[in-house]
């Protein structure tokens, strides 16, 4: 995270202050998604348009999301993971 925050452009002196930022963000977003299975598909919508400020289909992506949790429940992890031990 610390290389991620150093190729956007600060400085050493900014990026233990951006990096709680981004933590304090991270952990905002991992709070309001803890139940996503229990919420309804409009107040899914409304978590995501909450941390995506510049987004006109979220709509499109609360569908992807849940398309891609289904696929994650209903496949194994080693399913997953075949190609990449593979290389």
């Amino acid at each position: 995270m610390e290389l991620s925050v150093r190729e956007i452009g600060y400085g050493d002196q900014s990026i233990n202050k951006k990096m709680k930022d981004y933590l304090n963000l991270f952990y905002a977003m991992i709070d309001k998604i803890h139940n996503w299975d229990n919420l309804t598909h409009l107040s899914r919508v409304s978590v995501l348009s909450i941390f995506l400020d510049n987004v006109n289909n979220t709509e499109d992506l609360t569908n992807y999301f849940e398309k891609y949790r289904l696929n994650l429940r209903n496949n194994t992890l080693n399913s997953h993971i075949k190609g990449v031990i593979k290389h």
